[in-house]
């Protein structure tokens, strides 16, 4: 059976460990739990990147970072990268968008293709990666014409020409001052607008509306939500939802901090990092971030109600997913982009409408999966051609279906480009000296830093990822093989992506046919 519709919901900034599903023990995640429970939740989801742009530019191109060349969130994807939307928009569909994307137009290669004179209307779909933007909003400042989001705020009473500035991410406290979101110090204060005005709510009903405009007609939505991404600032109630022993313990450990690895000692002196290795921020701000995710499951469910009503849930394919998570302290850090699991693992909830999945709901899934797996499962459900050229990813359906899969994976692969940081100056590196790649299998985890020594974890003994066994003599043999397995995923690479290999097979020593006849005697 074909699914007819495509729901792929993004959440920015989520760890797995905060969804009830995951085994959070405190959130009431009942909506995306209730999605689990009819779905297939696996376990061990990773991501190419563990930052915004790469890791998203993966998810709609189905390719690595290393292949599409977006490396970090400033850096354009080049127009010869194909998305998801362009995928679609080949068999007279499109995919819409509601929400965050983080697409950065290849202004150089439109103008070098002098695109923008003589197509225009292709340049534009170019520009927002082949989306059908209902509304764009990506959250870290002031939307501007491509979001509805502040006219209408202002349209609802938050007289401003900032209203996300001055009403969204700031907070007022008890004695009615108005303080910024932007200050950590502040957030467990409520933001300045209605929950019914929020971020989170207005883009739920920016999905709803599309898919009842929509009707019986096939379509496919991405709605990617800004949240729980920083500004870590909730509207009432959920700002002060959640308590600070209703949060996960910390993560880390003071034999962390000795003999460190270069590149982790430089990101631990970023501003960010610091204030988070003190209790006070993590503790006044992990119980908003819960807040956060309570308001996204209590808004997910108002979407899953509509579907249900629809009966949309009987041909639709579901994709819930992060594009990283946060270390809100963990292992002394903040924000994002190291490889631990913390950020490099996302959850991953994938449901399939057709009844060939039955079997499977409800269940949990150990095998790897990776972020590049979302466009071949989604071209798969709606029975498209899948381009094996370029798409570096596996369609996850025969495991959705318990059919026979080959030889799946055995290992992932993350990367890592922290030129633009601030670490690179502590570390005095030049922009072509700041790569990382993890390799993770089911039981080792080796760190390849450009320039520096290895990291190796050994994750059966120690699954928090505390003791660094990147000098321990004794496992140079474990560094090597887990170093080949890098190079055997670099050699898998779709480099050749303008033939296919069916191309290849048909062409092969043909060219005497083609009357060329060198070589001969």
């Amino acid at each position: 059976m074909t699914a007819r519709n495509v729901l792929f919901i993004m959440c920015d900034q989520l760890r797995a460990d905060h969804l009830g599903c995951y085994g959070h023990p405190w959130l009431r995640t009942r909506n995306i739990d209730a999605l689990a429970a009819r779905s297939v939740c696996f376990e061990n989801a990773f991501v190419s990147s563990g930052v915004c742009g790469p890791s998203r530019m993966s998810y709609y191109t189905g390719r690595t970072a290393t292949s599409h060349g977006a490396t970090w969130n400033r850096v354009p994807m080049n127009i010869g990268e194909i998305t998801l939307g362009e995928y679609l928009a080949r068999h007279r569909r499109s995919l819409a968008l509601a929400g965050k994307t983080h697409v950065v137009a290849d202004e150089d290669g439109i103008a070098r293709m002098t695109l923008a004179g003589n197509n225009e209307a292709l340049a534009a779909r170019l520009r927002v990666g082949h989306f059908h933007e209902l509304d764009r909003y990506d959250g870290h400042h002031e939307p501007g014409s491509e979001s509805g989001y502040p006219a209408w705020l202002r349209a609802h009473g938050y007289d401003s020409a900032r209203p996300w500035s001055d009403y969204v991410i700031s907070v007022q406290d008890d004695a009615g001052g108005v303080h910024s979101g932007w200050k950590m110090r502040n957030v467990h204060w409520p933001s300045r607008v209605l929950e019914a005005h929020s971020e989170t709510a207005y883009m739920t009903d920016q999905a709803i509306r599309y898919i009842e405009q929509e009707g019986d007609t096939p379509w496919a939505l991405h709605l990617s939500y800004v949240k729980p991404h920083w500004p870590y600032v909730a509207p009432a109630p959920y700002h002060n939802l959640y308590s600070r022993d209703q949060c996960l313990p910390l993560k880390r450990s003071e034999a962390e901090l000795v003999d460190q690895h270069p590149v982790l000692a430089a990101y631990r002196e970023q501003e960010e990092c610091r204030n988070f290795a003190r209790a006070e921020v993590s503790d006044k701000v992990r119980p908003v971030y819960q807040g956060l995710i309570q308001q996204l499951d209590d808004h997910l469910g108002r979407l899953f109600d509509t579907l249900e009503r629809l009966g949309r849930f009987k041909d639709t394919l579901i994709v819930f997913c992060a594009d990283h998570g946060d270390f809100l302290g963990d292992h002394w850090l903040g924000e994002k982009e190291i490889f631990y699991d913390t950020v490099q693992r996302v959850p991953m909830i994938v449901y399939d409408p057709s009844p060939l999945a039955d079997a499977t709901r409800g269940t949990r899934e150990r095998r790897f999966m990776s972020n590049i797996d979302v466009v071949p499962t989604v071209l798969d459900s709606l029975s498209l051609p899948i381009d094996d050229a370029r798409i570096e990813g596996r369609s996850v359906l025969p495991l959705l279906r318990g059919e026979p899969c080959g030889d799946w994976r055995e290992f992932v692969v993350s990367e890592l480009d922290y030129s633009f940081r601030r670490a690179r100056l502590i570390l005095d590196r030049q922009p072509d000296e700041c790569r990382g790649w993890m390799v993770r299998d089911a039981r080792w985890k080796y760190v390849h830093w450009q320039g520096f020594r290895a990291q190796l974890f050994d994750l059966e003994n120690d699954p928090d990822e505390f003791v660094d066994l990147g000098s321990a003599a004794d496992l140079e043999p474990v560094r090597e093989a887990m170093h080949r397995k890098l190079g055997e995923w670099q050699r898998a690479a779709r480099t050749r992506v303008t033939v296919n290999d069916a191309l290849v097979l048909r062409t092969t020593d043909v060219h005497k046919s083609k009357g060329v006849f060198y070589g001969e005697w």
